[in-house]
């Protein structure tokens, strides 16, 4: 099958599957997208083209988040999420792990299933929030910053587990990934003060959408990559990105150009993400899986509430954002690409339930917390 044949019949069976997936199933479309690249997981090992395509979506996803957030509003709002990242951190990493070695698995396995538990998936929560219209509700910024932070922690941690399974990690290797960090943040400031603040009256002058499409997909695209060549996860690239572009007075212009780019692109991201995840008839450690299936929701519900209030949300938004991270997807394939053997069966099959339990808890979450406030105002009245 030629290239052009397989990408229109992509799209043509990603089309009906969204279609499926609103009109008559009501489930979301990601669900059903990554239950694909399941399907297709028996008869293609892997496929560049689909995750080149899924990597300019994601890309383009959090170029576009990252254009709701100026420099002024990133700083003056980290300072309030720092306490929730650490306690998201903590209890993601360091007590899943002590739960996994009370189970019986070594220490640095311990550890493996810690990370791939700790973090939200950035891009389904990312893509539900845009999807249910809810990027501008008050708890939306905190959950956003979350999962800013916890991409940057994510780096990290995959460096420690690499080099505790191998290669050996020092002081040193820790350093130079903050410094990373803090040069890519640097000339991300840089850019949106000063660069595009003296470029924005040739911007302006670029009245053909076509030529624009080009230049903000390539600068979404160089900095993601940028982010990448740096060790570094290409979401904080593309969130900086969007970042530095968004004090721009043609900010909406920008917008309009690259979302229908991120439309067609975006499901095969999760496409391939099926595509990466290994099944198997025979469940490895069953029991540490339902113990950490439940514990995956309950160590989100614990960020959101009490990182929401941190924050300074009120107690029924903090409750919602909580109800609304549990869904694990990205960073745990990474993380799960360090197992073997029997782990690895069980790291997929933890991320696929706790992603479809996650995706359904999200849509669920406003009514939940509305159920949950009415029943607890009830008792104290």
């Amino acid at each position: 099958m030629n290239l052009t044949l397989a990408i229109g019949l992509f799209l043509l069976v990603l089309f009906l599957i969204g279609i499926i997936g609103i009109k008559i199933i009501k489930i979301p479309d990601i669900l059903l997208y990554i239950l694909l690249g399941l399907v297709l997981s028996t008869f293609l090992d892997e496929s560049k083209v689909i995750e080149a395509a899924g990597e300019i979506g994601l890309v383009l996803l959090f170029f576009l988040l990252g254009m709701k957030f100026s420099v002024n509003r990133l700083v003056r709002n980290s300072g309030k999420v720092w306490k929730g990242g650490l306690l998201d951190a903590v209890l993601g990493i360091l007590v899943t792990a002590g739960i996994s070695y009370l189970f019986g698995l070594d220490w640095i396995s311990s550890l493996i299933v810690g990370g791939i538990v700790y973090a939200t998936s950035s891009s389904i929560t990312a893509k539900l929030l845009e999807d249910k219209n809810r990027t501008e509700n008050k708890e939306s910024e905190f959950m956003l910053l979350i999962l800013v932070f916890e991409d940057l922690i994510a780096p990290i941690l995959v460096t420690v587990l690499i080099g505790l399974t191998g290669e050996g990690f020092t002081v040193k290797d820790f350093l130079f990934i903050i410094l990373k960090i803090a040069l890519l943040a640097g000339v991300a400031v840089f850019f949106a003060r000063v660069a595009f603040k003296k470029a924005e009256p040739l911007l302006k002058e670029i009245k053909q959408d076509d030529i624009f499409i080009v230049l903000i997909t390539g600068i979404a695209l160089t900095y993601g990559g940028i982010a990448m060549f740096l060790g570094l996860s290409e979401v904080i690239g593309a969130f900086l990105a969007g970042m530095m572009l968004s004090e721009l007075s043609i900010k909406d212009k920008v917008e309009k150009v690259a979302l229908p780019v991120r439309n067609i692109f975006l499901p095969f991201f999760f496409l391939n993400f099926g595509l990466h995840i290994e099944l198997t008839t025979d469940i490895p450690h069953a029991g540490l899986l339902a113990v950490l299936i439940l514990w995956s929701l309950v160590h989100k519900l614990i960020v959101g509430y009490f990182g929401g209030q941190w924050y300074g949300l009120p107690r029924s938004y903090s409750l919602k954002a909580g109800l609304s991270l549990t869904q694990r997807g990205e960073f745990s394939v990474i993380i799960a690409a360090l197992a073997t053997g029997e782990l690895k069966m069980f790291a997929s099959i933890y991320i696929l339930v706790i992603a479809f339990i996650g995706t359904i808890l999200f849509q669920l979450a406003p009514k939940l917390n509305k159920l949950i406030v009415e029943k607890v105002k009830e008792k104290t009245g």
